[in-house]
């Protein structure tokens, strides 16, 4: 088995800039980063032309054999999930659509009307996701819902995912409806069972198909071979590689990786484990884990939906720059003010700068602070947000414990990227203290982790380099980080 000789050029379109990554796949080298402001409202091309201009000034001239592309860039694949029930089909139609870098907008549940189909339109999505009753359950609503948006105006690809007795049924009044339409495999296909990686598959089909010619990166296939897949899948699928490691079959070359190499003999190709990653950016906040979730707590009762193994969620309220007004509204302004060790005054004034300009960058130790009170604040209620919760209730036999989603209480290293935290003045102090600020105990979120830095913004580019060559983008990342928690 050989790693992929050749440097490769990964970027990444993010909301507010354009990181771009060169890296020597033989060596599996960190070669240079760079980024600029993104430029999708003008041409996306400019952004990306002069970020690569100043990576062409620490490399010298390259020559690229592999040039790859992800983007999040104007908020990425709006999606509108209509499913059976919430706690089921709908919950699992989200679960799909946020690990494959869509941003649910909505979901629908049960039969839908012509109100359900107002606000739909309203919220005009890029793409629906249908779903609904497990294989040989309930089909009535899922055939409902497909003659009711048959009848929609917009005409959008639908992806359904429900039923596989009534799916032929629903495509074919969808299709004669005027919708662009694909069949996958049952998000639900029976109770307690989970089923959401074709339906992400398809997600960055459609993602790659639609969304590079809506947001103009048509434009940027000038420069790179191909636009691959939303930012957000391609840390999921960073995470996803650093946490397992190579599995078998994977790799560059005749055979892939041997089962030796995968799990065993060769560390080099081991992952760490289970493990978490946390995205603090402009626009979103997204926390990533790769864990199984099971309950620690002895006699605990687990449930409600199995969480996938591999889980994102994406809180569009906790942006950094867009909408940091409202992340201040969560966190209170006397909570910053104290965080950051500035007066209330100085919050607002920090406030006002960032909401008239995505791109602002701190010049001074009070913006940087300020930035630091926003990062943990954003972080800690993501974290919140993704984990799991358990709760206590007291019968005539004793303490019943129930838990849904995920007990993440054990993990013990978190993977951090972003530019607010990758700047902080103390980006493992700034995590520790967002779990730290979690105060809940029914919250099972990481009680101590070790915080390790993408200081480089490499975690992209990892996800996009183990598209071609997994080896190369394992060895990318342990060449450049360290396990013990801090960024080499």
């Amino acid at each position: 088995m050989t790693i992929s000789k050749g440097n490769a050029l990964l970027i990444d379109f993010g909301s507010t800039f354009t990181k771009v990554t060169a890296v020597d796949m033989e060596a599996s080298r960190l070669l240079g980063t760079a980024r600029a402001a993104t430029t999708v409202e003008e041409d996306i091309t400019i952004g990306l032309e002069a970020a690569l201009r100043d990576l062409g000034r620490l490399t010298g001239s390259l020559e690229y054999q592999v040039k790859l592309a992800c983007s999040s860039a104007a908020g990425g694949l709006r999606m509108v999930a209509v499913g059976l029930v919430p706690e089921l089909t709908a919950q699992a139609a989200s679960l799909a659509a946020l690990g494959a870098g869509a941003k649910v907008l909505r979901t629908f549940s049960y039969e839908i009307g012509a109100e359900d189909i107002a606000q739909i339109s309203a919220l005009k999505p890029e793409i629906i996701l249908l779903a609904g009753g497990t294989d040989g359950g309930n089909s009535d609503t899922i055939l409902a819902n497909a003659a009711t948006l048959s009848k929609m105006d917009l005409k959008l690809p639908v992806i359904v995912a429900g039923n596989a007795k009534a799916a032929p049924e629903a495509c074919r009044m969808l299709a004669a409806g005027g919708h662009a339409v694909t069949v996958a495999e049952n998000v639900l296909p029976s109770l307690g069972r989970i089923n959401v990686e074709p339906v992400r598959e398809i997600i960055r089909e459609v993602f790659l198909r639609r969304i590079v010619r809506a947001k103009g990166l048509e434009k940027a296939c000038r420069i790179v071979d191909q636009i691959v897949m939303p930012t957000p899948a391609a840390v999921l699928e960073a995470v996803r590689l650093i946490a397992e490691g190579l599995r078998e079959g994977e790799g560059v070359g005749v055979g892939g990786c041997s089962d030796a190499m995968a799990g065993g003999e060769d560390s080099r190709f081991r992952g760490l484990g289970e493990l978490m990653a946390l995205d603090v950016g402009g626009a979103t906040t997204d926390v990533y884990s790769v864990a199984v979730g099971a309950p620690t707590a002895g006699g605990t009762i687990w449930k409600g939906l199995p969480e996938p193994y591999t889980k994102r969620t994406v809180e569009g309220d906790l942006g950094v720059r867009h909408g940091v007004a409202y992340l201040v509204e969560m966190a209170g302004v006397e909570w910053l003010a104290a965080t950051a060790g500035l007066s209330e005054e100085a919050v607002r004034r920090g406030v006002a700068a960032r909401t008239n300009n995505a791109a602002f960058l701190p010049d001074d130790a009070s913006g940087r602070k300020l930035d630091d009170g926003l990062a943990r604040a954003a972080a800690a209620i993501a974290l919140r947000r993704h984990a799991g919760t358990i709760t206590t209730q007291y019968a005539p036999f004793g303490k019943l414990l129930t838990q849904k989603g995920k007990d993440l209480t054990a993990i013990s290293r978190l993977l951090v990227t972003g530019g607010p935290v990758i700047g902080a003045l103390n980006a493992a102090a700034l995590i520790n203290g967002a779990l730290s600020d979690i105060e809940d105990p029914a919250v099972l979120s990481p009680r101590n982790v070790a915080v390790i830095v993408d200081r480089h913004y490499i975690l992209s580019a990892v996800g996009l380099l183990a598209r071609v060559d997994p080896m190369a983008a394992l060895q990318l990342f342990n060449n450049t980080f360290s396990v013990s928690g801090k960024d080499s």
